[in-house]
């Protein structure tokens, strides 16, 4: 059996292998999918959730995102103890997974002049720059996907393994419907790990890694963790 840690570090990588790769695939000159548009972005990132998930929940219960780890704990479905190793190990894996897709597209990042869309194959970053609302915004998309998942892995409403497959198609339905304004996030690591892989990547002339707006893809996970699993015990759910 893969150790959970080890299985966290995995899923994450491969998580956003496909995710940013298919940003990267739409985004980067030459590329065989450039200007494919949003729908290929959601679609693929749903693909990226589906492959991930099915991938390593049998060893972990693929959480892939610290703020599925945080929600299942404070909802009891999951050791605080283990918390801070599954974290780290999620953060390491969306970095790894960034240099893997930078490894893949790394002549097209050459020819690509447009620093915001180097940046946008990394994290995420709003459609309108305004903190609060982009707060907002995170937290609301994040507190949805969280309250669905609780709902997704009751154990009388279980797929088993292919629980990977509705998970999926919550993180489509939620970036077509809200992922405009800030790309949603909906995860710290996804953020945070590849941002670290684009401040210190040789991508040659990619500008700011713009930590100022680092915040909000964090906090506002965390904060719908929060509301999410509070909503989901007030209701009895628990």
């Amino acid at each position: 059996m893969m150790h959970p840690y080890l299985a966290e570090f995995i899923g994450t990588a491969i998580l956003i292998a496909f995710g940013n790769g298919v940003v990267a695939n739409v985004l980067l000159n030459k590329s065989k999918g450039q200007n494919g548009g949003w729908i290929v972005i959601t679609f693929g990132w749903a693909m990226a959730v589906f492959a991930a998930v099915f991938a390593v929940s049998k060893y972990s219960g693929a959480h892939l995102n610290p703020a599925v780890s945080i929600c299942l704990a404070m909802t009891g479905k999951f050791s605080w103890n283990d918390l801070p190793f599954y974290v780290l190990a999620q953060v390491a894996g969306a970095f790894t997974g960034s240099v893997l897709v930078w490894l893949s597209y790394r002549n097209h990042f050459e020819i690509t002049e447009d620093t915001g869309a180097k940046l946008a194959i990394f994290s995420t970053g709003p459609a309108i720059r305004h903190p609060l609302n982009n707060l907002i915004s995170e937290t609301i998309a994040t507190t949805i996907f969280l309250f669905l998942v609780l709902l997704i892995i009751s154990p009388t409403n279980s797929l088993g393994a292919l629980d990977a497959l509705p998970v999926a198609l919550v993180v489509l339905a939620i970036g077509l419907s809200l992922g405009g304004t800030t790309g949603y996030a909906i995860n710290p690591a996804r953020d945070l790990g590849p941002r670290i892989a684009h401040a210190v990547l040789p991508i040659g002339v990619k500008g700011s890694s713009d930590w100022r707006y680092a915040w909000v893809p964090i906090t506002g996970p965390v904060l719908g963790a929060a509301l999410a699993s509070l909503l989901y015990m007030a209701i009895g759910l628990k």
